[in-house]
């Protein structure tokens, strides 16, 4: 794997609105997981070559050294523009050592990621979740595994991440599920979405967090329609067509799926609006006017 320079891991975040994250940790860039709709590819990012992993040097001195700087209680969150479990962690076990970093100096921590992976650091999560809050977010997109395996082709299928999720709970950590991007002519039916909620409900979950759509930029936008042109043959031209050059790509169905995953939600005590979300993981550990926030 390469390394690459880095001065700092371990950055403020504007606000608390997305979990209520205090700070964002990326050690990896790039990702091998080969999701059609992946938003990281945009070119206002400036990620060359994507697919390839590259891990930060020295990644774990410098978390350690902000860490021990930083005072006061926050939330650090990682797996928003690389997966955190990517296949190389497996090996190195950057992410493990930098979980036991954040539970040395008494952090929270909020996860994204696809991978079962995951269920590795089980041990560290829950050492976590004892003194500050922990929350682990596993997208799913698709209800069956044939589907999943084509919009998300380098990583675990579908079932494999709601056995995940199975385990998690029953540890005891606040996890869910993050049903995004769901994508217009393809994953946006009763069916998929109401599977989704039935599974994870199986499972013991604590939420799901939707995006009845997607959005496509410069860079994102080519990979996803050649990977359409492959997979989907005719529906590169129903997304130009109907969204031309628009960023924001919500679902035509979404009016009459909301409700619906609504109705799902509440019928097995899910939880799906983010203020909720972040109060029911974050209470207990920290005083009543941070949560008042939101």
């Amino acid at each position: 794997m390469e390394f690459i320079p880095a001065k700092t891991l371990v950055t403020r975040t504007k606000d608390l609105s997305w979990f209520g994250a205090r700070y964002n940790m990326n050690i990896y860039k790039g990702c091998s997981h080969g999701c059609i709709y992946c938003d990281s590819r945009s070119n206002c990012y400036q990620i060359e070559d994507f697919g390839t992993i590259r891990a930060k040097q020295d990644a774990l001195a410098i978390i350690r050294k902000q860490l021990r700087g930083r005072i006061g209680a926050g939330v650090i969150s990682t797996g928003a523009m690389s997966d955190p479990y990517n296949p190389l962690e497996k090996e190195y076990e950057l992410t493990r050592e930098a979980l036991k970093l954040i539970d040395r100096y008494h952090f929270g921590v909020a996860i994204a990621t696809k991978s079962d992976l995951i269920t590795r650091d089980i041990d560290l999560l829950s050492k976590i979740n004892k003194h500050s809050p922990t929350i682990v977010k596993i997208t799913i997109t698709a209800c069956n595994d044939k589907l999943s395996k084509i919009v998300e082709p380098g990583v675990c299928p579908s079932s494999k991440r709601f056995e995940a999720l199975k385990k998690i709970s029953e540890a005891g950590i606040f996890c869910g599920i993050l049903m995004m991007p769901i994508l217009p002519f393809i994953e946006d039916n009763e069916e998929n979405i109401v599977g989704i909620v039935r599974k994870a409900a199986e499972c013991g979950v604590n939420f799901i967090y939707p995006a009845i759509g997607m959005t496509i930029r410069e860079g994102q936008r080519e990979y996803f329609y050649q990977k359409l042109d492959e997979k989907f043959p005719g529906l590169r031209e129903k997304y130009e067509k109907k969204f031309n050059l628009r960023y924001r790509c919500t679902s035509d169905k979404v009016r009459k799926l909301w409700p619906i995953f609504v109705a799902e939600c509440k019928r097995y005590g899910i939880l799906y609006n983010m203020p909720d979300i972040i109060k029911a993981y974050q209470s207990g550990f920290w005083q009543e006017e941070q949560l008042s926030l939101f």
